[in-house]
């Protein structure tokens, strides 16, 4: 379910450190207090991640009660970023780069080039 975000309108990631021995309710305040909204928004995942960066959880709003997702990576680890301050939202691309191990913010890309002109 993780590895494929199209379930959800939207996914935010709440940066730096969190402690994953918390519970649905402990979650849902740190995404009060970090974003200044009610975590209550239907089928938007919250992702918070620890500090060893093979785990991560999940939360998430069904209109009758939150829903608590727990990823544990048996090899590799999450790069995640560590801005405390921050809560992200993410593309479905960015979604699948987090899934399969990779930057969320690629260090380089290609960009578009419009094509010379000739003259002939």
């Amino acid at each position: 379910m993780l590895n494929d975000a199209a379930c959800f309108s939207r996914v935010y990631i709440v940066c730096g450190y969190t402690d994953l021995r918390s519970g649905i309710d402990t979650l849902a305040s740190i995404v009060g207090q970090k974003t200044g909204r009610r975590p209550y928004a239907p089928d938007t995942l919250y992702l918070f991640c620890g500090r060893r960066s093979d785990r991560i959880k999940g939360l998430v709003w069904e209109r009758d009660g939150f829903l608590l997702l727990y990823k544990r990576l048996e090899q590799g680890r999450f790069i995640w970023p560590r801005n405390e301050a921050e809560v992200k939202s993410l593309t479905a691309q960015q979604f699948r780069w987090l899934m399969e191990g990779l930057t969320i913010e690629p260090k380089k890309s290609v960009h578009p080039v419009t094509p010379p002109e000739f003259l002939a």
